[in-house]
């Protein structure tokens, strides 16, 4: 008698026409033919990144210190640890393809920390506390210093988002205008011209960590704590990541002591976290805010932080940098975006390839784009595109 051979099962999400959603302890792969890739161009551009890992020292306390040299207060008074060699992970239709490395390993990724932020204020937004991002900040945080002068007190969420405030002042013992300073001595340094607020981007750490305190008054909670509740446990990220303040970042709230983290590592601090966690987090935005049943991030706050900004054409809201006119990126399409940290870390988020690709500690300038170029040239053909990613890979507006 022939032996009855049980059909093989198919996951919910395949029945469903739905696209694929890694469970937390299980992110399922397929092989480089399966996802439509040239498997020797793919290993060529993987051989590539890896032969230009970034050359600097890998005690980052160190490279820090190098990078920001020319810097007054340049102390560093954050958390640091030295850093794993290149790795990388691609993830094609929600599978992976291709990982080297040590990808679970929590690393500093410097200004992608921007984007977690970015991301909690607009997990603010969408509950309602905060109104509208063109509101002044100074009527959602307690009194404080921070925007009781005249030129910092127009300051809205969509300027320090849009790294477009100006905002003047001294937190936590750094000045604004020590970070990437400006004039010819060091004497010109604090007297630097103001812009109005909204005229003028400009990349400081320091505003960006005005922003995180006054996410933090708005949210009367530590924002690790929000980030996991709301996004990094829904999406099954591991427990190894650990977003950090600096050692003098602590505040009173609601008869607490709080610490107010860092939105980079520019000081040391910031996002602490794994290539595989960072993917996850770009998979979130692939997938238009939505894990599964639940849509996390707002699809109306995505499009706003793709738009680009009055002041900078590449740059929505923090750390969403993109690729309008294809220039940051010749190789990749217009719609794509980045977040990226220095050293560098990067996640690249591609919804007209239903691509997603982290790679940490390449060298910069061309490297990036010689490299994302390799991946997009490994593609065979784009009728392994999900019918999903085919529907949401329309560009920002």
């Amino acid at each position: 008698m022939a032996l009855a051979v049980a059909a093989p099962s198919v996951p919910a999400w395949a029945q469903r026409g739905q696209p694929y959603f890694p469970d937390r302890h299980d992110w399922q792969t397929r092989t480089p033919e399966q996802a439509g890739f040239d498997p020797a161009r793919l290993k060529e551009a993987i051989d590539y990144a890896v032969a230009n890992e970034n050359p600097a020292t890998k005690d980052l306390a160190v490279d820090i210190a190098t990078t920001f040299s020319r810097e007054p207060h340049n102390a560093i008074i954050g958390p640091t640890r030295p850093r794993a060699a290149l790795n990388g992970i691609v993830v094609r239709n929600g599978f992976v393809v291709a990982e080297w490395g040590e990808t679970t390993r929590p690393d500093m990724t410097f200004s992608v920390t921007k984007t977690f932020l970015s991301t909690v204020v607009g997990l603010a937004w969408q509950r309602g506390l905060i109104k509208d991002v063109n509101e002044r900040v100074r009527d959602y945080v307690p009194t404080t210093d921070l925007f009781e002068s005249e030129h910092n007190a127009p300051i809205t969420w969509d300027h320090l988002l849009r790294q477009t405030s100006d905002w003047q002042g001294t937190l936590w013992g750094k000045p604004d205008w020590a970070d990437r300073p400006e004039g010819e001595r060091p004497a010109d340094y604090p007297n630097r011209k103001l812009s109005p607020p909204g005229t003028r981007y400009k990349y400081n750490d320091v505003r960006v960590n005005v922003l995180a305190l006054a996410a933090l008054h708005v949210w009367r909670r530590p924002l690790p704590e929000v980030l996991r509740e709301e996004v990094m446990v829904p999406i099954g990220a591991s427990n190894t990541w650990r977003w950090t303040g600096y050692d003098n970042a602590w505040i009173d709230l609601d008869g607490a002591r709080v610490q107010s983290v860092t939105g980079g590592g520019h000081w040391g601090g910031g996002m602490f976290i794994s290539a595989r966690d960072m993917a996850r987090f770009g998979y979130l935005f692939l997938r238009q805010g939505r894990w599964k049943d639940r849509q996390i991030v707002s699809e109306k706050w995505i499009q706003m932080a793709r738009t680009p900004g009055p002041a900078n054409d590449t740059y929505g809201y923090m750390n969403w940098f993109l690729n309008t006119g294809r220039k940051p990126l010749p190789a990749a399409p217009e719609p794509s975006v980045t977040f990226r940290g220095n050293g560098a870390n990067i996640i690249y988020i591609d919804w007209d390839n239903d691509l997603i690709v982290v790679v940490r500690w390449i060298r910069g300038g061309p490297a990036l784009n010689e490299f994302i170029g390799k991946v997009l040239a490994a593609i065979k053909t784009t009728s392994t595109v999900s019918s999903f990613a085919r529907a949401n890979a329309s560009p920002a507006t």
